[in-house]
């Protein structure tokens, strides 16, 4: 047990390098796991929107069984349960894979609401202009998504800064696993784990100030610098 709150040793740790290396591990694994995520999500969004049913019941499924299963689940099966079927992974292939196809199925529903939201008058003009599909999915409906899909998927990435420390169950040497391998040894129990969530504090709000920047910009086409979150669907046809 510890022996009480010890400021040294609070001190000591808040630029521990071995902590320091922990974190740096936990911003790449949110920013690896957000961009295959949103690279799946968005294949999974535009089969969830096909007409097709090959294309859209898998994607349905898929996302069923991955926003209604935790996480924590999914990675175990990942790292010990693959292995009993020949495909045996590294910790950080494990980590990676379970956050990607976790984070997908949540994205994947973020982009199909914000492409949905737009108006099928704003497709049927494009088209009637001569605009290819892709063209008034990149040029018309696209550009309009972004404003909605923005902050959703900002707050997904501020979760994921967080939620990336689940991973510590399979020995990921992220910011927490490594918080509770000082703790086994330091048994500073409070002091570390403080330290810890002042970590995820920094990068919670370093990324807080980014997704502001990232919103005003989508929102100056709307002459709109905030970037409501949610705007009313009536005042989103009024501007367009």
């Amino acid at each position: 047990m510890g022996q009480g709150w010890s400021w040294p040793g609070f001190t000591d740790y808040l630029f521990n390098p071995y902590l320091l290396s922990g974190a740096v591990t936990t911003l790449w694994l949110t920013l690896a796991a957000i961009a295959g995520g949103l690279l799946v999500g968005c294949a999974l969004a535009l089969a969830r929107l096909s007409s097709r049913r090959w294309l859209n019941a898998p994607a349905h499924f898929y996302i069923w069984v991955f926003r209604g299963t935790p996480l924590l689940v999914q990675l175990i099966i990942i790292y010990t349960g693959l292995p009993q079927m020949g495909l045996k992974l590294s910790v950080i292939e494990s980590a990676l894979l379970g956050l990607i196809l976790n984070e997908a199925a949540y994205l994947a529903e973020i982009v199909r609401g914000g492409i949905q939201s737009i108006p099928v008058g704003q497709t049927n003009a494009a088209r009637a202009v001569g605009f290819s599909n892709a063209q008034t999915m990149r040029y018309i409906v696209l550009p309009q998504a972004m404003r909605l899909i923005v902050p959703t998927l900002g707050n997904s990435i501020n979760g994921l800064l967080k939620t990336t420390s689940i991973t510590s169950v399979i020995s990921m040497e992220e910011l927490l696993r490594r918080t509770q391998v000082l703790i086994q040894e330091k048994f500073m129990v409070l002091e570390l784990f403080l330290v810890a969530a002042l970590y995820y504090l920094l990068m919670t709000t370093a990324w807080d100030f980014v997704q502001r920047r990232i919103e005003r910009h989508y929102g100056r086409a709307y002459g709109n610098a905030s970037a409501p979150a949610a705007p009313p669907a009536d005042a989103l046809l009024e501007q367009r």
